[in-house]
């Protein structure tokens, strides 16, 4: 799977424009792709990409899916608060310009801002997509322990003084809810590693 030929072939279902979409495409390759993106960059996409394709079949609108895959990390600054908005923004601006219709671009800037909190939405495209964005959480711990340490580096103007209580509070956060993921397709599959893995970084915090 290509990145950029699938937003291409998004992008061409409302613009032969293709000067227009290699211009975006190279706009979110470059954000994606800053030194500064230990994990939330181009192999986190691939990997999404991955788990939502494992269930394409149960998902309502796959257009909708796409658009908010590609654009719900694009703005991603740790000194910032509302890096969610600023995405849904991006993506609104951008798919307005091609013409995608009002009613898809609400419903992109409504999933891109559900990866916020994370919490269960009526609309279960939107549990299928933040599942998919918390599998990393249910993964071998081996990988689960190096996106750990991605974040951590995504987060080094912090001194451990400050971003390991943060830390901690992210992560009883998940223990403390009585699902993790909201689908039962990801409950099955990651929420018991998932419990595992994260009890095992938060005793790696404790002292």
């Amino acid at each position: 799977m290509n990145l950029q030929h699938l937003f291409s072939e998004l992008l061409q279902g409302y613009t032969q424009d293709m000067a227009k979409i290699t211009t975006y495409w190279t706009e979110l390759r470059d954000a994606y792709a800053r030194p500064s993106r230990h994990y939330h960059n181009l192999t986190h996409l691939e990997n999404l990409y991955h788990e939502l394709v494992s269930v394409k079949t149960q998902v309502h609108d796959w257009e909708v899916i796409l658009w908010s895959l590609f654009y719900h990390d694009a703005v991603y600054d740790t000194l910032k608060s509302n890096n969610e908005e600023k995405s849904a923004a991006l993506a609104e601006k951008r798919m307005k310009s091609v013409g995608v219709s009002e009613e898809i671009v609400a419903r992109v800037v409504e999933m891109i801002l559900a990866t916020k909190t994370h919490v269960v939405s009526e609309n279960q495209d939107i549990n299928y997509f933040t599942d998919a964005d918390l599998s990393i959480l249910g993964k071998d711990w081996e990988v689960y322990n190096q996106y750990a340490k991605q974040v951590r580096s995504e987060y080094a103007i912090y001194p451990d003084l400050l971003y390991n209580p943060g830390r901690k509070k992210v992560l009883k956060h998940f223990l403390e809810m009585n699902h993790i993921y909201k689908t039962d397709y990801f409950t099955q599959k990651y929420e018991e590693q998932a419990r595992i893995n994260i009890q095992r970084e938060l005793e790696g915090h404790r002292g």
